[in-house]
């Protein structure tokens, strides 16, 4: 499947988001502070989620209105305010109370214009 396919970029999406999710599980905010490799983790998943989402093209993301792409686009941004400084807070109220409901769009997406297999 072509990179170009706006699907390349909903399932990078997903699979960050997925993951970041997951690796929160069970876990609370102070292990952000005791965790290191979590920290790093969790901040780069969402840098990958973030630049995904702004791969995928503008014609594609109007058809989803109701998606937070600008918000999710930005997440480097609302995460890392500069160079040094990761805001931890804010990392962790996007994974656990944006990250679910964005999953969530992105399957929606998926159901609607098919998913990629390996095969394709």
């Amino acid at each position: 499947m072509s990179r170009r396919d706006p699907r390349v970029h909903i399932h990078h999406m997903l699979d960050h988001a997925a993951e970041a999710l997951e690796m929160t599980r069970g876990r609370s905010w102070a292990d952000l502070d005791t965790d290191r490799m979590l920290n790093f983790s969790l901040v780069r998943l969402m840098e990958v989620l973030g630049e995904a989402s702004m791969r995928v093209p503008a014609d594609f993301r109007s058809r989803y209105p109701n998606v937070p792409w600008r918000q999710t686009s930005n997440l480097c941004n609302r995460v890392i305010p500069a160079y040094d400084e990761v805001d931890f807070d804010t990392l962790w109220e996007i994974i656990r109370g944006e990250v679910l409901p964005l999953i969530e769009q992105l399957e929606a997406i998926l159901d609607q214009n098919g998913r990629l297999t390996d095969n394709a």
